[in-house]
């Protein structure tokens, strides 16, 4: 209803500033029955589409026991994940501070995004969905995974208090859960992930986190990199990309590394942070150790 009430109001606006400033805002009353019309046969055609595409994801490995029901499902790089929503509910009421991002940190993979809040806040669903999984899971804390109409899913960590039980379906921006700090947790947050088919995603691939809470694209490509953490900086944003064409896919697959030339004095953790790329993954790709002897003129893609 809110939302509705919203569009009718916005629609009324424009409808009044296309028609001057000087006339009189009743008269555009008239165009109120076309409006709510619309918006109504928009919203009935998501709905369908959503209840479509539920059907199949609400069915397969629907497991509510175990945290990860894709391990034994094996899916290959790109894949694509879409979107009939525009924009998302923010998880908390709060403005996102982002304390730590989704990458390498403390020597360990950190697969989410935390954001900022008080043992006590409301935590919400940021899509449609189902709830897949309640329980306390090891590192997580008190947990609560909502399975999307599209398959992606949201995973809520280190919650004080659960709001919903396995199988409820639940609305954009409803309530869901309390925040906390359960489990390995240094202090209050959101440990939101992002999984699709058990495969966790950069989740700052897919929503925008600063500002406004818009989704990326209509069409998301997740390629490998996007769902590696030690491709990735926990302390830093990533340089984003959209990829909502398989085109823009095979062209970021086809973009030139960095080439960096070792020069005296030079550090394996020093060209890592001047050059913002994890340590982990100069080693990866260069298929060097951490303990290898750097060489003056060796050439490290980045």
């Amino acid at each position: 209803m809110k939302h509705l009430q919203r569009t009718i109001l916005v629609s009324l606006l424009i409808l009044t500033l296309q028609n001057g400033y000087g006339q009189d805002f009743s008269k555009n009353l008239i165009h109120l029955p076309n409006i709510i019309k619309k918006y109504k046969k928009q919203t009935a055609k998501i709905k369908k589409q959503k209840d479509s595409l539920s059907n199949i994801h609400f069915a397969n490995n629907w497991d509510t026991i175990h945290f990860n029901p894709y391990r034994n499902t094996k899916i290959s790089f790109p894949f694509e994940i879409n979107f009939l929503d525009k924009t998302y509910a923010s998880p908390i009421p709060r403005k996102h501070v982002v304390t730590s991002r989704y990458g390498w940190r403390r020597g360990r993979a950190h697969r989410a995004i935390d954001i900022d809040l008080i043992t006590g806040d409301d935590v919400y669903s940021v899509l449609d969905g189902k709830v897949r999984y309640v329980g306390y899971h090891p590192g997580h804390g008190k947990t609560i995974v909502v399975r999307h109409y599209n398959g992606l899913e949201t995973v809520y960590a280190h919650l004080s208090k659960y709001d919903v039980k396995v199988n409820t379906i639940v609305k954009k921006g409803e309530l869901i859960g309390k925040g906390g700090n359960t489990g390995r947790s240094r202090g209050s947050h959101l440990h939101l992930e992002m999984r699709y088919k058990g495969i966790d995603i950069n989740p700052e691939h897919i929503f925008n986190f600063k500002g406004k809470t818009t989704i990326r694209s209509k069409n998301i490509w997740v390629t490998e990199d996007w769902a590696t953490p030690y491709y990735h900086i926990s302390t830093r944003q990533s340089n984003l990309v959209t990829l909502d064409t398989f085109e823009k896919v095979t062209a970021y697959k086809k973009r030139k590394r960095k080439i960096y030339i070792v020069k005296s004095g030079d550090t394996l953790s020093g060209i890592a942070y001047k050059n913002h790329v994890p340590i982990r993954r100069i080693c990866k790709t260069n298929k060097i150790r951490r303990t290898s002897t750097l060489k003056i003129g060796q050439r490290l893609i980045l």
